[in-house]
């Protein structure tokens, strides 16, 4: 099936790359799914990621990402299944940080908490705003400052969209699953954090990736 491709976007990816992508995640998500610290909420933590990795292959046929749009997807579903292995809260990462170069991150930067979940908000915004500027400049005539002022208003949209499901979730799943899905670790403005970490992400990546595509190579 010949695809149409307007000058402005880059080209679909090559099969064998796709093919590479979706069999890298479907391995990772097995391997994490083992023996995850909480069953209930790795399942609550995957139903968005099979959504989206679902929403891909049904409109495969007739709308194709670019190598770098699926790139992106796919290193964001790998910090994602991290997180729902552990639960969010509990990713050791400062263990690992420790082990392996000897400093712990949360020593250096003064954290408190576990901040694993702002890494993952963090990286919605830098990983996911570029795909979905890609799926709105092939289906609307938004260019320009438009295009990435609507493409900012989308990953700040589903953000909300995300915490109100945290917050629906939190409220009817009992104290233990509850918290570890909502992850806010009695931070009562930790929804907001989560937004703003996702609108910087998603500014910073648009800013960087936009002045790379027009830099001559």
């Amino acid at each position: 099936m010949l695809v149409r491709v307007s000058p402005t976007v880059a080209r679909p990816a090559d099969p064998r790359i796709e093919a590479a992508l979706l069999g890298g995640f479907v391995l990772l998500a097995f391997a994490l799914g083992i023996a995850p610290r909480s069953r209930v909420d790795w399942l609550l933590e995957n139903v968005l990621a099979l959504a989206l990795v679902l929403a891909l292959l049904l409109a495969h046929r007739r709308f194709r990402l670019s190598t770098l749009s699926l790139g992106m997807i796919f290193a964001f579903l790998c910090v994602h299944e991290v997180g729902a292995h552990y639960t969010y809260s509990r990713v050791p990462y400062d263990q690992w940080s420790t082990l392996l170069t000897g400093v712990s991150v949360n020593q250096v930067f003064g954290l408190e908490r576990n901040h694993y979940d702002r890494l993952v908000h963090l990286s919605y915004g830098l990983l996911l705003v570029w795909p979905m500027r890609e799926v709105l400049l092939r289906l609307t005539p938004l260019r320009g400052a438009w295009l990435a002022l609507m493409t900012l208003n989308v990953v700040l949209a589903t953000s909300a969209v995300y915490e109100l499901i945290e917050w629906i979730g939190g409220a009817y799943l009992g104290d233990d699953t509850g918290q570890a899905f909502v992850g806010a670790q009695n931070d009562p403005w930790d929804s907001q954090k989560d937004m703003a970490l996702a609108l910087f992400g998603a500014g910073l990546s648009l800013l960087v990736l936009t002045r790379w595509r027009r830099t001559p190579r």
